[in-house]
């Protein structure tokens, strides 16, 4: 067993070299294995890059059986060397993501989104015999059931000026100076992968340090990215110009300042504030009253941090859905109470304790 090969791209079948991997040592994996298509004559690729007379048969796979072996051999070993917390994210056309998923469901992982990459810049269905395929479909998934994935939501949030990030992506095609070509000027990789892409699925599910693999690294867009974004990565590539080109995309990549790379934190991963410390330190004091933003119901704090209000007692989550007879509340969000004649939200005390704390650990 060798030892975890770090930011390297190793050169041979995906599947052996995964063998090699120690098991639970991975964060996550972006794969994007080949869609196993028969190609007849001049060929249309599934990303509409070349076309020119291609029959209707282009699309068919050559050996079901054999596919579906060779897709539940590499997900076997890529679920080996997932951590128990890991997540996985495979992306692939309509031939071949259907089956990829029941494959991925038959050995325990869970599926927790199927992302549709709509792509800004399709290449048009010359021949007009079928809708123009304008999108690829991802799936990300988590080891098991019972992990404890990561999911950058706030990250996500920011990157989309505030508004929740959706599950489908509008971006473009890898064109221009992105994409990478060979000493006649022509594509060296038909399928290669915009860095938007995977920029936005390596901030969404890993932090820095997670080691992301790549079993089908191609002309090397994971690995680039997750030296640009700070992860460690493995890159593994049986073509050797792809393997030559992609160890050069990473080694030019240059790594964003450490200082601005940390991600977003979920409020989840924030230290947690107890409402009671706010009391104790009097930026609540007791007697205090709060309201909430319309001031149609109002609670007094108490010196042990409840709310009374009337004959009901309780914390702030618990008050504010009994007073507004809601089946919860986030008390954080909820309460208001004066300060220098404005009304305040809790949640800003909260978030001031929080950056204190902060710059106490650093």
């Amino acid at each position: 067993m060798m030892e975890l090969p770090l930011d390297q791209v190793l050169r041979g079948d995906c599947v052996e070299m995964m063998r090699t991997l120690p098991a639970g040592s991975i964060d996550c994996v972006f794969a994007d294995p080949p869609y196993n298509l028969q190609l007849k004559g001049e060929l249309r690729r599934p990303d509409d890059s070349v076309v020119d007379g291609v029959d209707d048969d282009w699309d068919k796979f050559t050996d079901l059986q054999a596919y579906d072996e060779f897709t539940r051999a590499w997900l076997t070993e890529a679920r080996r060397v997932l951590r128990k917390d890991g997540t996985i994210w495979v992306i692939g056309s309509y031939h071949n993501i259907f089956r990829i998923g029941a494959i991925l469901q038959d050995l325990g992982f869970w599926i927790l989104n199927d992302v549709i990459w709509r792509k800004s810049n399709p290449m048009p269905n010359f021949r007009g015999r079928r809708f123009t395929n304008a999108h690829e479909t991802l799936i990300w998934a988590a080891r098991g059931p019972d992990s404890r994935y990561r999911f950058n939501y706030q990250a996500m949030k920011a990157l989309n000026d505030d508004v929740q990030m959706r599950s489908d992506w509008y971006l473009p095609l890898c064109t221009g100076g992105e994409r990478l070509r060979n000493e006649h000027g022509l594509k060296l990789h038909p399928t290669q992968k915009p860095e938007s892409l995977l920029h936005r699925v390596l901030v969404a599910s890993t932090n820095v340090d997670d080691v992301v693999l790549d079993p089908f690294t191609g002309t090397g867009t994971t690995t680039a990215m997750a030296r640009r974004l700070r992860r460690r990565f493995i890159g593994i590539e049986r073509h050797p110009d792809y393997a030559e080109a992609a160890i050069g995309r990473a080694r030019r990549e240059k790594p964003v300042p450490l200082d601005s790379v940390q991600t977003t934190p979920a409020r989840r991963e924030s230290p947690r504030v107890p409402f009671g410390v706010l009391v104790e330190r009097g930026m609540v004091p007791a007697g205090t009253v709060l309201t909430d933003r319309q001031k149609r119901v109002r609670a007094t704090v108490s010196p042990d941090g409840t709310l009374v209000s009337g004959r009901h007692r309780g914390s702030i989550h618990k008050m504010g859905a009994l007073l507004t007879n809601a089946p919860s509340c986030n008390g954080w969000t909820f309460w208001y109470f004066e300060r220098e004649g404005e009304q305040t939200q809790l949640d800003v005390l909260r978030g001031e304790i929080r950056a204190e704390q902060a710059a106490v650990a650093s």
